[in-house]
């Protein structure tokens, strides 16, 4: 990437004419500038080389480059240096390789753009020459930012683009670069870049993956920072905070923080597109008070410029982002950095917070984070040296919006819509961050979540029904494990506790006052309690024997029974005054007859769930399905009066064949009314039918004279032989003038049709229209 100043356009002829009129220099003169100005810069180079920065290096001025670039930079006001440029640009004027690591807002874009110009200018590298530098940044708009730098401070050098060879290979954030995935695109471009060239490699943090790189692709590198602590990476004027917060009180804090910092520019961080969109929408529709900003990966590239370049030029503003922001990118002014969505890492982390107190300014931090991500999140911040303070909000300066969002998605299809993804998008990102001690996806109250978002219930998540699946699946094991471990424990102390007790038999004899089921039972409540309470043994049976087991088996539990009687008895306790809490059961006087009890021990588990409907029914009896009438009153759904009592009741013989004849009746004038509809409704389908078919034959013919329209040929004997198309001039036929012109096709009724004269003379005038088709 280099910058160019393109000759102004004018008229070509007077270009030609004052090209012949001007006077070629003389070849003499020619050789002396060109040996002066290969002299300035050999004079150049050799200073630069040999170039012993002082201890007090501050000002541009002091270092041997071209006065070109000192005037670019004058205009542009770069005067005083930053200290990772005051320490690189001697080394990388001289030509060697640069591993540097400094803190974001540090000036590292100058620390590489300031060797590219000086480079190709000391080379007099033109346009014949191809390809001088390449830049390589992690995002678009970064790598706008730095041609707009170089433009600024390289207006007075005139460079052009072209294909090779490559003088400097400038990686900007290498370590973001690479973890975006691009490491085997790096890797393959570095393979065809040639060898001897310079390499400068800048990034606010370095990682494994950079050092890596850097032993590929740079030559013997000068470290700059590296060997500095961690603090220094980040910025000295920066206030860090964080608030503890639930998940589903997110979106109310940050809410209530805009509108209570209406005066303030914030750059707001979230972990996906989704989110950020979501936000972006559902706030603008509250209307704030202030200017609302978002930019994510999903836009496209002339919107993501816009909008940096409007939050660029704002005062007062809100910008909602995704980690695309978070890298390089120079927003001035920024008041405040909310991370909404903890940061994968603590180098995530940094680079966020480094969007504010860049230079000499002052800026506030504060980052939201949940209950189950601040014990990992403090710790991973404390290895690099990073201590954040926590800070506490007033619940009576909390304004929730959990019910406007809910209106918006009720109203809004797309809201809804967008809160969907934005709960997708956020668990998945939970559930794909490596560090599971700071992010842990089963500890998320989703429900709660989702309500948060206005949304009526919690989407359907797949990954999630999985993770969940795979849980029970490890805890099963795990379970099965340890049950294992226990019974193999238990059998070892059993034996050491039968050899104890054989041991402890021959030397004592039992007490007096106790008897030899006493003493079992004490030998046995010992061993149980150094046992573990989920063992279980197996028995002599092939069952599996448990604890409580061989707790109810003892001679000794009358102690207990006492208590439980009262608990199922269906009696009312006598000592009832005695007892704190007692269980009573009502009694339903139930038949006698109907509380038999079923004998369960030898039926299969079909023939058990059968059981359940049999004891059901006998206890319950059969279940009646009640229909209510106009008056609200219950009755069964099909009530059957006792045969006896209705012959009584209608007088007799003759009053219930009374009472058929009237039910007959009424049954068969309903019939007749139901008749009559359908009839009704038949025609009038008819009716409609008929009306459908006439309107679609209307239309064909209203039909345009020129609209095609089909023909019956006529018959004829030819045998299906095709006539020609000669052509013949126009001959008078007989009777031609009484032919009337063929008319539009007009329908006729069936009847109609059957009434027409299929003589000899409909016959003949077919075939005088087929002689003047022929002849046309």
């Amino acid at each position: 990437m280099t910058a160019a100043t393109q000759p102004q356009a004018g008229p070509s002829g007077r270009n030609k004419k004052s090209r012949k009129n001007a006077k070629k220099p003389s070849t003499k003169t020619s050789k002396l500038r060109k040996i002066s100005e290969r002299q300035t810069l050999d004079a150049l180079e050799q200073a630069a080389i040999n170039y012993e920065p002082p201890e007090d290096l501050t000002l541009f001025s002091d270092l041997p480059i071209s006065d070109f670039t000192k005037r670019g930079l004058k205009k542009a006001f770069f005067l005083e240096m930053t200290d990772i440029q005051a320490k690189s640009l001697p080394v990388s004027l001289k030509g060697k390789d640069v591993l540097g690591a400094a803190r974001t807002g540090s000036g590292k874009t100058l620390a590489f753009l300031v060797p590219v110009l000086e480079i190709l200018y000391r080379r007099k590298w033109g346009p014949a020459d191809g390809l001088g530098a390449l830049i390589i940044s992690p995002t678009r708009e970064l790598a706008v930012q730095i041609f707009e730098v170089l433009r600024s401070i390289g207006g007075y050098h005139s460079f052009s683009a072209g294909l090779w060879p490559l003088q400097m290979l400038v990686l900007d954030e290498a370590d973001r670069i690479l973890d975006m995935g691009f490491s085997r695109t790096l890797a393959a471009l570095l393979g065809h870049l040639p060898k001897s060239r310079q390499t400068l490699l800048f990034s606010a943090t370095q990682t494994q993956s950079v050092s890596d790189l850097a032993r590929l692709s740079l030559k013997n590198p000068a470290s700059i920072g590296l060997g500095e602590s961690a603090t220094s990476s980040m910025p000295q004027n920066l206030e860090q905070h964080y608030v503890l917060c639930t998940l589903d009180k997110k979106l109310d804090i940050l809410w209530s923080f805009i509108k209570t910092h209406l005066q303030s520019k914030v750059l707001v961080f979230m972990s996906s597109c989704k989110q950020v969109r979501f936000v972006f929408e559902t706030f603008c529709k509250m209307h704030p008070g202030m200017s609302l900003l978002h930019l994510h990966g999903k836009q496209k590239q002339a919107t993501r410029i816009a909008v940096y370049q409007k939050f660029i030029s704002s005062k007062h503003a809100v910008l909602f982002a995704t980690d695309i922001a978070a890298r390089g990118l120079d927003f001035p002014a920024v008041d405040w950095v909310l991370q909404l969505d903890a940061p994968e890492d603590a180098d995530t982390y940094i680079h966020r917070v480094g969007r504010t107190a860049r230079y000499e300014s002052k800026g506030k931090a504060l980052m939201f984070l949940l209950p189950s991500e601040e014990e990992g999140m403090t710790a991973a911040l404390k290895k690099k040296q990073i201590e954040i303070q926590n800070i506490k909000i007033r619940p009576s300066k909390t304004q929730s919006i959990e019910n406007q969002l809910q209106n918006f998605c009720f109203q809004d299809p797309e809201i809804k819509y967008l809160g969907q993804r934005a709960f997708v998008s956020y668990l998945r990102s939970i559930h794909l961050h490596k560090d599971k001690s700071i992010f842990k996806l089963d500890e998320l109250p989703v429900q709660r979540f989702a309500e948060s978002l206005g949304l009526p219930g919690a989407p359907k998540i797949k990954f999630l029904n999985k993770e969940i699946a795979k849980m029970k699946k490890n805890a099963s094991r795990i379970a099965e494990t340890t049950r294992a471990a226990a019974l193999k424990e238990q059998e070892e102390e059993e034996d050491t506790i039968e050899e104890d007790a054989d041991s402890s038999s021959e030397g004592s004899e039992p007490d007096e006052d106790e008897d030899e089921d006493e003493a079992k039972d004490r030998q046995e409540n010992r061993h149980e309690e150094n046992a573990d309470p989920e063992s279980v043994k197996p028995s002599k049976n092939g069952g599996v024997r448990t604890k409580y087991d061989r707790m109810f088996e003892r001679k000794n539990q009358g102690i207990l029974s006492a208590h439980y009687s009262k608990l199922v008895d269906h009696e009312p306790a006598d000592d009832e005054d005695d007892e704190f809490i007692t269980l009573k059961r009502a009694d339903h006087d139930l038949p006698d007859d109907n509380n038999e009890v079923l004998d369960t021990s030898d039926l299969s588990k079909r023939k058990l769930k059968l059981s359940k409907s049999k004891r059901a029914i006998v206890k319950n009896g059969v279940a009646k399905k009640l229909v209510f009438d106009d008056d609200g009153q219950a009755h069964e759904l099909y009530e059957l009066a006792d045969a006896e009592d209705l012959y009584k009741a209608k007088g007799g013989l003759a009053g219930v064949k009374e009472e058929g004849k009237k039910f007959a009746e009424e049954e068969r004038g309903k019939m007749k009314v139901t008749d009559i509809v359908d009839k009704q409704e038949a025609r009038e389908k008819k009716r409609e039918k008929k009306r459908k078919r006439k309107e679609r034959e209307h239309g064909m013919m209203m039909d345009g004279d020129d609209m095609p329209q089909a023909e019956l040929a006529p018959l004829s004997d030819d045998d299906g032989y095709v006539s020609p198309d000669f052509d013949l001039p126009d001959m008078p036929v007989e009777g031609e003038e009484d032919v009337p012109p063929p008319s539009k096709r007009i329908k006729t009724s069936a009847r109609q049709s059957r009434d027409v004269d299929m003589g000899d003379d409909a016959l003949d005038a077919d075939e005088e229209l087929a002689l003047r088709l022929l002849r046309r």
